[in-house]
C-alpha cells in the first residue's frame, strides 16, 4: 500500500495555502481556485486511490493544463496537506452530546471512523507531521473539549485524544479493506465465507486446534463472515473508554474536595 507523508511541502508555502493568506486570482487559471483544485484532488484519491494522485491527473480532471495548477498550488506535497485539512473539516461537531465525556469521545471516534470509510486514502498518509491548517486545529480543539474539565492534566487530555484517534486509525483499516475487497472482487465478505467455510470444516482437525475450532465456529456463525470490523470497532472502543474511565476516577479521587468533571 502506498504511503505518503504529510508536512513535506515548504513550510511557508504550505501554511499560506492552508490558511489562504496569499490566494489570488490568475488570468491563466480563469475561475480556477485552490478550493476547486483540492476538491478535484480529493475526488481522484477517493475514486482511484492515492497512487493515482498527481498534479497531471488533477489537471486532467479539471480540464486544464498541468502548469496552470502551479499558479495556485506549489506542488503535490502542499496539495496533500490541503486535501487532509479539507476532509478534516467534514467531521460533525455537535455542541451537545449525551453521555458526558464518554459519550463525547464515542461520538468523536465514530465520526473519525466514518471519515476513513469515506476517504480510504487517509490510511495511506503518515501524519506524524500533521498539516497545521484551520480545519485540523478546529478538529483538535473540539476533541479536546470532550475531556476538558474532568480532572485531567493538559498532557493527559492530549494523550486521551491521541489514544482515541490512534485506535480509530487502526480499527478502520479492516473495515476499509473489507469494503475494497468486496468492490474489487465482486464478492461480499459473507459470500467469501460461505464459499470457504465448508472446505475449512473438512481440512481442519478440531482435536489439533480445539480453541480455534470452537471460537472460530461461534464467531463464523454469528458474523457469517471471517470477521465483523464494525462490531470489532465498537467492542474495542467500549474497552478503551473503560480504561479512560479508570484514569478519570483515579484523578477524581486525588482531586481536592468539591472538584468534579462532567
Amino acid at each position: 500500500m502506498t504511503t505518503e507523508y504529510s508536512g513535506t511541502g515548504d513550510p511557508a508555502r504550505s501554511l499560506a495555502l492552508l490558511w489562504r493568506t496569499r490566494e489570488k486570482a490568475s488570468r491563466k487559471g480563469g475561475d480556477l481556485s485552490v478550493d476547486r483544485i483540492v476538491r478535484a484532488a480529493i475526488e481522484v484519491a477517493d475514486a482511484e486511490g492515492l497512487a493515482a494522485l498527481s498534479m497531471r491527473r488533477v489537471a486532467e480532471r479539471l480540464g486544464v493544463g498541468t502548469m496552470t495548477l502551479y499558479t495556485h498550488v506549489p506542488g503535490k506535497g502542499e496539495l496533500l496537506d490541503v486535501m487532509l485539512d479539507t476532509v478534516y473539516g467534514e467531521t460533525a461537531r455537535p455542541e451537545r452530546v449525551e453521555g458526558g465525556w464518554r459519550g463525547r469521545l464515542a461520538q468523536i471516534a465514530r465520526e473519525n471512523f466514518a471519515l476513513y470509510l469515506r476517504h480510504p486514502w487517509l490510511l495511506q498518509v503518515a501524519t506524524t507531521r500533521p498539516p497545521l491548517g484551520p480545519n485540523l486545529i478546529a478538529k483538535y480543539e473540539y476533541e479536546l473539549r470532550a475531556v476538558d474539565g474532568i480532572g485531567l492534566t493538559d498532557l493527559e487530555m492530549d494523550a486521551v485524544v491521541t489514544l482515541v484517534t490512534g485506535y480509530v486509525h487502526g480499527a478502520a483499516r479492516p473495515a476499509v479493506e473489507a469494503a475494497q475487497a468486496s468492490r474489487d472482487t465482486g464478492m461480499t465478505e459473507q459470500q467469501w465465507w460461505h464459499a470457504h467455510a465448508p472446505y475449512l470444516e473438512k481440512v481442519m482437525d478440531p482435536n489439533r486446534f480445539p480453541l480455534a475450532a470452537r471460537v472460530g465456529t461461534t464467531a463464523g456463525q454469528e458474523y457469517q463472515a471471517a470477521g465483523d470490523p464494525a462490531r470489532a470497532f465498537e467492542f474495542g472502543l467500549a474497552r478503551l473508554l473503560d480504561g479512560v474511565e479508570v484514569l478519570v476516577r483515579d484523578r477524581a479521587g486525588a482531586a481536592p474536595a468539591g472538584v468534579t468533571g462532567g
